[in-house]
């Protein structure tokens, strides 16, 4: 399908209201809002930002869809009036993400989830430090004075504040499990494994990324709410994000792999890939880090995602720090190989030329990404929809944060579908693989209250 650009009027301009907000909290924001479209991104540094409602909708579809959104958004906020309050992080913001392949079409699981999908809130929220600023954004027709306006919708916005402040959140039902099950055997993975290893020593590719997905079935709607409220809780210096077009349709998770952060030309990414399971003492959990870190097979595969940034990003910048040697990034259920990458841009042209010079990257897809890629295509049953793809937020300078959906799960009513990747190399074998990706499944499915098999 050609790309289409699509914003919801396009003879408008945004105008864009901001106040303290003093007692409301991201999660509440978020829980009274069941039943409209919700969106989160929580940054561990730590800053929250929450979306309710639909205030503009850009769509995108074919292989420049990363160009349409950013055209889209240029258009979007050209003219915008922004009244922040003296906080300048309480602005206009698009929150949503991109699928994995730009050939992308929605099937059962993924209906309400489009190659590129980005909305403006009509309501959102920044809670920092303790402290909240709430938004209020709309259009206007393009040629309208909005001076006249911002006293009414300042009024607006403080009865709005007043009413979340004095209406506690609805209490929500906890989900009870129906079943589980794998969408791919180990058997089948297995054939799976050693047919992409045959291909690598056949000289094909030097490693590719295959995921499996964990179907899960409740007797009653999922409770999202309470799967982010874990995972908040379990996994803070991830980054936790939710995206919910359509009450019930929800994308949600906790990743630890940041793609890209941009504000003016600074720009940070990171190569994360090597993993090793936490150990159930101190001693054994030291020795399974100190083992990743000389490990020959993750520290080959780290590498090649080291190396792939360096070169993609080479092109973009002027300045470029990558350490020579990878760190040790422990989460609460998982070592991981991680080297932190820093750079100045050429241009300040923001994020999303970065994002698309960087997806996929080969923790998420392999290298070369081209043949990878297309092996992914070939051989995985089941579509990764947006899956370890970008997923983030932009400004409306287009400055934005975008990390890699890793460690997520797609929900629809009372079913989810959990997904979980491994990168694989000539020396994969496949029953590490499986366990690895059991690993990795574990956050989604003990925020549901499962325990993975």
């Amino acid at each position: 399908m050609p790309t289409k650009s699509k914003i919801q009027n396009p003879k408008s301009k945004i105008i864009s209201i901001s106040q303290p907000a003093r007692g409301v909290t991201a999660v509440g924001f978020l829980q009274q809002a069941l039943g409209q479209p919700r969106f989160y991104w929580n940054d561990h540094d730590p800053i929250t930002f929450a979306g309710v409602g639909v205030a503009a909708e850009l769509f995108a579809w074919g292989s420049g869809r990363f160009e349409s959104i950013q055209t889209q958004a240029r258009a979007l906020f050209a003219g915008a009036v922004v009244v922040a309050d003296d906080e300048p992080l309480a602005v206009p913001r698009l929150f949503g993400g991109f699928a994995f392949r730009d050939d992308f079409v929605p099937d059962n699981t993924w209906a309400s989830f489009h190659p590129a999908h980005f909305v403006l809130p009509h309501y959102q929220l920044l809670e920092r430090a303790g402290e909240a600023w709430l938004t209020l954004n709309a259009q206007i027709p393009a040629d309208e004075d909005p001076t006249p306006l911002i006293p009414e919708l300042q009024t607006a916005l403080a009865a709005k504040i007043e009413g979340l402040r004095a209406t506690a959140p609805p209490s929500t039902p906890h989900s009870a499990l129906s079943t589980q099950h794998s969408t791919i055997t180990f058997e089948q993975w297995a054939e799976l494994i050693t047919r992409a290893t045959a291909a690598i020593q056949a000289g094909a590719f030097q490693k590719v990324v295959l995921a499996r997905v964990c179907e899960v079935r409740m007797g009653q709607s999922l409770d999202v709410d309470a799967a982010l409220a874990y995972l908040n809780q379990t996994y803070p210096e991830c980054y936790r994000f939710l995206f919910e077009p359509r009450p019930h349709h929800a994308f949600y998770g906790a990743t630890p792999e940041l793609l890209a952060r941009v504000r003016g030309t600074a720009v940070e990414t990171m190569g994360l890939a090597g993993s090793a399971p936490r150990g159930r003492d101190p001693q054994t959990d030291a020795a399974l880090g100190a083992a990743l870190l000389i490990s020959a097979k993750d520290r080959h595969e780290h590498q090649l995602v080291v190396d792939s940034i360096g070169r993609r990003l080479a092109p973009l910048t002027r300045a470029l720090t990558v350490p020579a040697t990878p760190q040790l990034y422990t989460l609460s259920n998982i070592h991981h190989l991680h080297t932190p990458i820093s750079g100045t841009l050429h241009h300040a042209t923001g994020v999303l030329p970065v994002v698309a010079e960087l997806h996929p990257t080969p923790a998420l897809g392999g290298t070369p990404r081209e043949a990878a890629v297309r092996f992914i295509q070939e051989t995985e049953s089941v579509t990764r929809g947006w899956y370890a793809a970008p997923i983030g937020w932009l400004d409306h300078h287009l400055d934005g944060v975008f990390g890699v959906a890793i460690r997520s799960a797609v929900a629809q009513d009372s079913r989810a579908w959990a997904y979980a990747g491994a990168g694989i190399v000539a020396q994969s074998d496949p029953t590490s693989e499986w366990q690895e990706t059991g690993v990795k499944l574990r956050p989604m499915l003990n925020a549901l209250g499962i325990a993975n098999s």
